[in-house]
């Protein structure tokens, strides 16, 4: 009697097993996004971006005053993210420009503040020591205004 109950039990529990297989099938069709796994960053709070082509979806079979409407409103989506776009190159372009200037005016700021002792007698350096020779860059004379 004990062997008869035991094949109708796994029986049932295999068609409970199969119609939860069934619902997750329907889950994955309905909801693409429960098919990606853990991110590698293991930031699963966050969410896949969308780009601008893929906000706005074509329409199939629709009327021409829908059809027409909806490329209305794909072409100001289009200018929209072209003008956005602009915008951060033109801004990326300013700060680059700033950067090299400032940089630029950092070394000239440098150079004038610098103490300049002209050697003239080469035998000197012979006699220096290694930390002193390194302290020692060549520069051009003609453009500092020393005597």
């Amino acid at each position: 009697m004990k062997q008869s109950q035991k094949p109708i039990e796994k029986a049932s529990a295999l068609s409970e097993k199969g119609s939860k297989v069934d619902h997750s099938k329907k889950d994955e069709k309905q909801n693409p996004t429960s098919l990606r796994g853990k991110p590698k960053s293991g930031r699963i709070w966050k969410t896949p971006k969308e780009r601008f082509a893929t906000v706005k979806k074509s329409l199939r079979g629709k009327k021409s005053s829908q059809q027409i409407a909806f490329r209305e409103e794909i072409k100001h989506i289009k200018e929209l993210s072209r003008s956005i776009k602009e915008t951060k190159r033109c801004e990326n372009e300013m700060k680059r420009q700033r950067r090299e200037e400032n940089k630029r005016r950092r070394m000239e700021n440098e150079r004038k503040s610098e103490i300049v002792q002209i050697i003239k007698n080469p035998a000197k350096l012979k006699r220096m020591r290694k930390k002193q020779l390194r302290m020692i860059e060549k520069r051009d004379i003609s453009k500092l205004n020393v005597v």
